[in-house]
């Protein structure tokens, strides 16, 4: 049995208040209302804000979550609030009660990735939360879904995909094909469907730039997850669709990709084995990324990465 978890540090709260108040500006034909509304309306297009949240990892992640998520979605104005859970049970997992605080703190859609079924009992749960989603490219005999139709609450539609990768990751289906199926059955983008976001979990960064140029121009953006470790490559591709090679984490940076330092350089150091590595549990960054569509295309305006908390340096979206 995991070891009982310690409560991090308490997080301090950005200045959201001083952004709030920053003038409206368009550029290039998309408005900028400070980071309040970040532009809801310019020459008639309206857009869909989204904040997507890495691999929750722990205490401290959920802790994160809980403490900063309402808070940016009343700040940037958020539409669409994705997280990804699939570590969030003392790094090893997810259950139903933490589905429930996730989305108590403001989550739409959980996404997942290789350790969805750590915990068992997520098995006979994902079928009746049709929020939690497992990679789409799973075997068919998978419990659970790989992809929702989200409904937001102004009435407009997003379609949040999960996948995952194979390169240096377990055998499964091919991602590629399972997205151009996904697509092939919905709405084209920026007409029933005003926003769609892939979560491609994988462990290359080279199969996650190739699943953005594969997605260009089809959806409004391609985040990756998996490794915890934010990519400064945030970007957005000719087609217009938003890239980001990997979220990162929210979870303690003062670790090894969440899990105890001590533990992992002994194993790295000795190639011997040793307890279960146990999460760590100091004060965590809280790493996201956030994206602004509008309903004319449904591509992509806007990428930029959210970092809040823990040790790695702030980034909070400009006006």
């Amino acid at each position: 049995m995991p070891t009982a978890e310690a409560a991090p540090p308490r997080f301090t709260h950005l200045p959201f208040a001083k952004l709030r108040a920053a003038p409206r500006s368009c550029v290039g034909g998309a408005a900028t209302e400070g980071v309040g509304s970040l532009a809801r309306e310019c020459h008639g297009a309206r857009s869909v804000n989204i904040l997507f949240c890495g691999d929750v990892v722990g205490r401290s992640g959920r802790i994160a979550i809980k403490t900063h998520l309402p808070e940016l979605r009343r700040a940037l104005s958020i539409d669409l609030a994705v997280v990804n859970a699939e570590n969030a049970a003392h790094g090893f997992g997810i259950t139903e009660r933490l589905c429930g605080e996730l989305y108590d703190a403001g989550a739409d859609v959980l996404t997942t990735g290789n350790h969805v079924w750590d915990q068992r009992e997520v098995i006979p749960y994902i079928g009746r939360d049709p929020r939690l989603l497992r990679p789409a490219n799973f075997p068919a005999a998978a419990p659970g879904a790989g992809w929702r139709l989200h409904r937001l609450a102004d009435g407009r539609a997003a379609l949040v995909v999960n996948l995952m990768g194979r390169l240096f990751m377990d055998a499964l289906d091919d991602p590629f094909a399972r997205l151009e199926a996904i697509l092939a059955e919905h709405p084209r983008l920026g007409d029933a469907i005003a926003a769609i976001l892939v979560d491609f979990h994988g462990e290359a960064t080279s199969e996650k730039m190739v699943m953005g140029h594969f997605a260009d121009g089809r959806v409004s953006a391609v985040l990756g997850t998996h490794t915890h470790v934010p990519t400064a490559d945030a970007q957005i591709l000719p087609g217009g669709t938003a890239y980001m090679t990997d979220a990162g984490m929210c979870g303690d940076y003062d670790s090894v990709i969440g899990m105890q330092k001590e533990s992992a350089v002994r194993r790295m150091v000795t190639k011997m084995p040793g307890e279960r590595l146990q999460v760590a549990e100091g004060e965590a960054t809280l790493c996201a990324v956030l994206v602004v569509t509008d309903d004319a295309t449904g591509l992509a305006r806007r990428i930029e990465p959210v970092r809040i908390g823990g040790r790695l340096t702030p980034a909070i979206p400009a006006p």
